[in-house]
């Protein structure tokens, strides 16, 4: 019977096998736990590994324990004053235990705590998000391939010779075939140069016995070769076809004066939560960040969320860049275009009707638009109708009743960032019932 032993390094105090398990089982938990912890510790660190606390309820082992109203007992514990054999017990009232009593009100146990790796967290964070209508294939190249090791071949390129594998078969073939080793050879050699400094006739015969051995030894090694044709391994590849669907996502931030530190950290958060989202969700996505005051220009993502700026506001300057970027290097028949845009709804005056005729042209190249509005807290209940809001706002709402793949809403507080961040990219199946 084969025994294997897995040898892998497990992280300190840690098994591989019985934390994957755990993560299996206690998924739901864990996830819950994160996105409670999100709300308390900052967007920003989605980003790290995390402790979390999760109630011990769940995650308990599965134990047997005897009924307390069934069976048979004849037996009579040491110390009991009260009871003799042959007494019937009364049945216990409340069922059986779980947990410690204790005085005063709260948990009964300790929360379990449990650390989370950075990707651990990210999966299970992003784990039912995605960009929506994702359908573009490329008409240059349809399919992408990569390369996928897929075993041996016995022919190939020079350079893709496995080494290891081709000098056991050689091995394995001179074993089996007998081939003569060259420390025999050697012994053979040094006997005949000691028998010829000897004379006489028996070193003689001697020397005419090796010489035909070490003769029928080496016309053998050339028969059976070091390595032979037959030795030889190629590592083999495989192309596995891969879906080109190459997408863009333009993340576009009002950065003037209107917008407070409060309200550019707000949508900063939104953004950085979007970022890990992409990155972590998917491989061949480029974001292109724009910010605009008056002005709007292309920047990198160092400058995006660090870099301070201010200025008036023109929104349409930013839907302008977009279009420009989207014509110079993006064209829509190769490419799923997709864009997230933050403000607090502030804009010039007539402006807002440009933005509409702009976002039009826009929303026909696009696969999803999502507008989020950073409003004052005191303006939650004043704004709780979709209907009521910023000049921006309502010229906006004519492009959501025309544009089914057009989403808008609202944050007033960094609570409200993840919830309206799930509406706007819930999988496909949920997005459709989430629209208002």
């Amino acid at each position: 019977m084969a025994n294997f032993i897995d040898r892998r390094l497990n992280p300190k105090d840690k098994s591989i096998g019985n934390r994957q398990r755990f993560l299996r089982r206690a998924r739901e938990e864990l996830k819950r736990a994160v996105k409670e912890q999100v709300k308390s510790v900052g967007i920003a660190d989605v980003g790290v590994g995390q402790k979390v606390s999760m109630p011990t309820r769940g995650v308990s082992e599965p134990t047997f324990q005897p009924a307390a109203d069934t069976g048979d007992r004849e037996r009579v514990l040491p110390g009991n004053r009260e009871f003799m054999p042959g007494d019937r017990l009364r049945k216990p009232q409340g069922g059986g235990g779980g947990g410690k009593a204790g005085a005063g009100t709260g948990e009964d146990e300790d929360d379990f705590q449990f650390v989370l790796s950075r990707a651990e967290v990210l999966d299970l964070f992003f784990e039912d998000l995605e960009l929506p209508d994702m359908v573009k294939l490329s008409l240059k190249e349809t399919m992408t391939f990569k390369p996928r090791r897929a075993g041996f071949a016995i022919t190939g390129s020079p350079t893709n010779i496995n080494i290891g594998r081709t000098m056991r078969n050689s091995q394995g073939r001179r074993i089996a075939l007998r081939r003569p080793k060259q420390s025999e050879i050697d012994a053979l050699l040094e006997e005949l140069a000691e028998l010829e400094k000897k004379p006489g006739r028996q070193a003689s015969e001697r020397i005419a016995m090796l010489k035909a051995e070490l003769d029928r030894l080496e016309r053998r090694r050339r028969r059976v070769p070091f390595i032979d044709t037959v030795d030889i391994r190629f590592n083999r590849f495989e192309q596995q076809p891969l879906p080109n669907a190459s997408a863009v996502m333009f993340c576009l931030m009002d950065v003037s004066a209107s917008m407070g530190e409060r309200e550019k950290d707000l949508a900063k958060r939104f953004f950085v939560l979007l970022h890990l989202f992409l990155k972590r969700r998917y491989e061949r996505i480029e974001i292109v960040f724009i910010r605009h005051t008056d002005e709007a220009r292309e920047v990198d993502e160092e400058t995006f969320f660090y870099s301070t700026q201010s200025g008036g506001t023109m929104v349409s300057t930013a839907l302008a860049e977009m279009l420009q970027v989207i014509e110079e290097r993006y064209p829509p028949s190769d490419w799923n275009i997709y864009a997230a845009q933050a403000s607090d709804g502030d804009n010039i005056s007539g402006d807002s009707e440009r933005c509409v005729r702009l976002l039009s042209r826009v929303m026909q190249l696009c696969q999803y638009y999502a507008y989020v509005e950073i409003i004052d807290e005191r303006e939650s209940e004043i704004f709780a109708r979709t209907d009521n809001g910023t000049s921006l706002w309502r010229a906006y709402r004519t492009i959501d009743g025309e544009w089914p793949n057009f989403q808008m809403t609202r944050i007033a507080k960094p609570a409200d960032i993840y919830p309206v961040f799930r509406k706007l990219f819930a999988r496909q199946s949920q997005s459709r019932q989430l629209r208002k």
